[in-house]
């Protein structure tokens, strides 16, 4: 962490797309650990952690805006976020929503936005190590409606690096 701090001085933002606990365990020590960056920082929540707990991490970092649903500006660039794991994922402790909910909270977001969430688009970025496309179809549509300069996503550990492109 301390590295990505010192790294962190020379952007202009940091994007953070979730899962920084633990089936929530180790949130405050992961949020304590990044909360020596000074850059202004765009989070949301991931699955492993809840709105609410990431939100109240949070209160410690100057630097840091949630998002999970709503957008913000950061030196004149949007900036849209919605976190959790969409669609539904099997685990009972996971923060989730249902594509329904999903596409509620995306909604509101602006056209050309930088959008960040935590579960990828459908067929995008989503592909488990058996292959299976787990994304969500409520993203896809979003990027395709709303066209971001830039979307980032996390979720599917198996697609790490992964890029793409819609539209």
């Amino acid at each position: 962490a301390q590295d990505l701090a010192e790294r962190s001085s020379e952007a202009d933002v940091v994007i953070a797309a979730g899962d920084f606990a633990s089936v929530h365990e180790g949130l405050e020590d992961m949020i304590d650990a990044l909360s020596s960056i000074s850059t202004p920082t765009v989070l949301v929540p991931g699955n492993n952690e809840t709105e609410e707990a990431l939100r109240a991490a949070c209160e410690i970092w100057d630097a840091a805006t949630v998002l999970h649903g709503e957008a913000t500006e950061i030196n004149g660039v949007l900036f849209f976020g919605l976190g959790a794991g969409v669609p539904v994922t099997p685990w009972d402790w996971s923060f989730d929503l249902d594509e329904q909910a999903a596409e509620a909270k995306l909604a509101g977001c602006p056209d050309g936005a930088i959008l960040v969430v935590h579960s990828p688009p459908y067929g995008h970025c989503d592909a488990s190590s058996a292959g299976e496309h787990l994304g969500s179809t409520a993203v896809l549509e979003a990027i395709e409606r709303t066209q971001p300069r830039l979307a980032v996503c996390g979720h599917i550990h198996e697609s790490w690096g992964a890029e793409s492109k819609i539209g």
